[in-house]
């Protein structure tokens, strides 16, 4: 899918201004749905309470089933921000498409851009080894980290490293962004053979949307669980 976005620079710095905008309004629908939800709280909760109280529950689930209880608590906070980020970065795009005369694209998930993905996924990486760093000393860390079980595995550890960024990064980009692709040339399908290829791509559409709510979910959730492991690893004694 041959796009551009809208880019501009500070100084020598350049910036993907679509990205921007979209990591902005992602940010701003997280805080009005949490905003929303928690107002009002009662003691028997219904409606929009529960729900919110469902997905923290959820997400403490899959926290403290991959860490220690005492690094559970500390890293749930961060878990839940980081997954209700990821699923709607990954549906918003889903919602319309923008586009500028000069083929500039204006809207689209976050999470259809590799940068995104992989400044995600290295942040992860970076934290798990900082709790690793912070539970062992330097020391015990490496010792634990890149030393045990056996010593002669250190490299491919420490190449483990790298690979866990990309993976993680590039596995929820490519599932995105691959549902983008596909909901555009479902769109130039109508475009391209009215009437008949409205009366085909509609029925599509709604059908590969409704697919791709649910990878993105599916994403969300393999995204944070991964992260999860990642810093388990870290923050456990290896054995």
């Amino acid at each position: 899918m041959d796009e551009k976005s809208l880019v501009f620079h500070i100084g020598p710095v350049w910036f993907d201004g679509t990205v921007c905008l979209m990591v902005l309004l992602t940010c701003l629908i997280i805080f009005l749905l949490v905003y929303a939800a928690t107002r009002n709280l009662q003691l028997k909760p219904k409606g929009k309470q529960n729900a919110i109280e469902y997905l923290v529950d959820f997400i403490r689930g899959i926290v403290n089933e991959n860490l220690p209880k005492d690094q559970a608590g500390n890293l749930f906070l961060f878990a839940f921000v980081l997954f209700l980020f990821i699923i709607v970065a990954n549906t918003v795009g889903l919602v319309t498409k923008v586009v500028t005369p000069g083929e500039t694209t204006l809207w689209k998930s976050p999470t259809a851009d590799p940068i995104v993905t992989l400044t995600l996924s290295m942040t992860v990486v970076l934290l798990s080894n900082f709790y690793g760093l912070k539970t062992f000393g330097i020391k015990g860390y490496f010792i634990n980290s890149f030393i045990k079980p056996v010593a002669f595995l250190s490299p491919i550890k420490v190449m483990e490293e790298f690979t866990n960024v990309l993976s993680l990064g590039l596995r929820l980009y490519g599932n995105i962004y691959a549902g983008e692709v596909l909901l555009t040339l479902v769109a130039k399908l109508a475009m391209m053979l009215p009437p008949v290829g409205f009366i085909i791509s509609i029925p599509l559409e709604v059908i590969w949307i409704g697919f791709s709510i649910f990878i993105g979910a599916i994403q969300a959730y393999i995204f944070v669980t991964l992260s999860s492991v990642y810093i388990g690893h870290k923050v456990e004694v290896a054995e």
